[in-house]
């Protein structure tokens, strides 16, 4: 064969590679034969490139027949819905019978196309996947021009695989083990001090808790990142962080893979923080996270992404979130928040090697006007936007430390302009006794009954300041015989009972 033909084989297979990121899969020299794969490419994923005489097109069809049954292997290997292949033949003439066209079979299309050295040009430039190029030739090819260009070809092909897979080489997993063992040290600690599906014991040790970070206490956003609740809770996010974050911190190194971890677990209990009302705790928000700077990840090499792990990540994502949706008592909140919080961050730090300081900018201006705009949400401190049971819990918490007139103001607008359960109307009674304003506190108490007639606290302070009014003995001694019967003879309750039975 003439040696323009093999110098013109080796110049396309350099140009798919270098100039239409191509990537090397297979390569023949006994067959004259390189399959080439650009999953980004959709009239030509793949390409073949045959160096051959051609002399009938029966012959082609053989070879066709051939790559169709490779091609649907390739598909299934691929996890491709659709495959489309083109096989570039490098013949001297065309076949001297009758033409061919694209066949087919299944999900596989295989479309031929000859490249005859009398008019490649135009060939060449005309083909969606090969125009652009530049396609003059040498005069006078010898064997060393073929082999220079051969060289040239497979050290580009090389030379593409080394910095694909460099992108996933920028770290070696430290950090992920690191946060596993804190998890597992803290869900110890957590099981020696009360059980890790103790309210209080979470609490203490840095659960979210809305109340507390409405205090103040802003850091519960990422303590709950380390704590766990429940043996099977803790395996499945040990599991899901060792492969999540193991990709994530080879992938963008060390202190990236920090500030994303960290960044997600701080977004996914904000998102739990705005929207949820229950207890929380567990890395589920910046294991999302991690999803959230995989699929980041997708956006900036998607041929890369989906040949290697894209299609499982966006399966088991996508089976997360759906999960967290049947099952209840999961925090969904949790999780769109770290996802989103990984993958804004993931675009704030960039993919080594990949980062554009423009779109960086733009993803961590992006990431202060959501912060803002959460914060502003979130530590809102009107109480009508509070649900009533933040409202008494931050009560309590004031009652508790004698802040009386901080539980009056924080308790009153709900009484009177919200939407107020017994525990508003009897903890407001409470504050009004300590702030000497009785009349109040009685209406107050007498509000908490309506609302829920067994509370045996409110009936026993409504008569003990009942007991002290001109007329209202008679109305004291049924609130305090009451009040001892709902509190199992509860001795102080007993005793107020006597003293107005024998008064009376």
């Amino acid at each position: 064969m003439d040696l323009t033909n093999h110098y013109l084989f080796w110049k396309i297979v350099h140009h798919l590679v270098e100039r239409k990121q191509y990537r090397l899969i297979h390569q023949s020299d006994e067959h004259g034969e390189v399959w080439l794969e650009n999953t980004g490419m959709k009239q030509a994923g793949i390409v073949r490139v045959r160096l051959k005489d051609l002399d009938f097109f029966r012959w082609m069809e053989r070879d066709m027949e051939l790559v169709l049954q490779n091609g649907e292997n390739l598909r299934k290997s691929l996890r491709k819905r659709k495959l489309n292949i083109q096989t570039i033949y490098v013949s001297t003439y065309p076949p001297v019978d009758d033409g061919m066209d694209t066949v087919s079979r299944g999900n596989v299309t295989v479309t031929p196309l000859i490249v005859e050295s009398a008019r490649y040009k135009e060939t060449l430039r005309n083909d969606p996947v090969l125009g652009g190029g530049d396609w003059d030739l040498p005069q006078d090819i010898g064997d060393r021009d073929v082999e220079w260009m051969r060289g040239l070809a497979l050290t580009s092909a090389r030379r593409r695989i080394q910095e694909e897979q460099s992108l996933f080489q920028s770290g070696k997993p430290f950090f992920t083990y690191l946060f596993i063992a804190i998890q597992v040290v803290m869900f110890g600690i957590l099981e020696l001090n009360g059980g890790s599906h103790n309210t209080e014991t979470l609490i203490r040790f840095g659960a979210k808790y809305k109340p507390l970070m409405l205090e103040g206490e802003w850091w519960r956003l990422i303590t709950p990142v380390f704590l766990h609740i429940g043996m099977i809770h803790l395996l499945f996010n040990s599991v899901a962080l060792f492969y999540l974050g193991g990709a994530v911190e080879r992938i963008y190194g060390r202190f990236r893979f920090i500030l994303v971890y960290v960044v997600a677990g701080i977004m996914g209990s904000l998102g739990s923080f705005l929207f949820t009302d229950t207890v929380s705790a567990g890395a589920s928000g910046a294991i999302f996270g991690c999803f959230g700077a995989l699929l980041y990840f997708g956006t900036v090499h998607p041929t890369i992404f989906f040949r290697t792990m894209g299609n499982n990540i966006i399966v088991v994502f996508a089976l997360n979130l759906v999960i967290g949706f049947i099952l209840p008592g999961i925090d969904n909140a949790g999780h769109l928040g770290g996802v989103v919080g990984g993958f804004i961050m993931a675009g704030i730090v960039g993919v080594p090697k990949s980062g554009k300081k423009i779109r960086q900018l733009l993803f961590l201006a992006v990431m202060i006007i959501i912060l803002s705009l959460s914060i502003n949400r979130g530590w809102n401190d009107d109480p009508l936007k509070m649900s009533v049971d933040h409202v008494n819990a931050m009560a309590a918490e004031k009652l508790a430390l004698e802040k009386w007139e901080e539980a009056e103001a924080l308790l009153r607008p709900v009484a009177e302009k919200g939407d107020p359960d017994a525990i508003v109307y009897f903890q407001l009674s409470y504050a009004e006794i300590q702030l000497n304003k009785m009349d109040q506190a009685e209406e107050h108490l007498k509000k908490a009954i309506q609302e829920d007639e067994s509370l045996p606290e409110a009936h026993y302070n409504l008569a003990y300041i009942l007991q002290s009014e001109e007329g209202k003995r008679e109305e004291a001694l049924k609130h305090a015989e009451r009040a001892y019967e709902l509190s199992d003879s509860n001795e102080k309750f007993k005793e107020l009972y006597d003293y107005l039975k024998q008064e009376y």
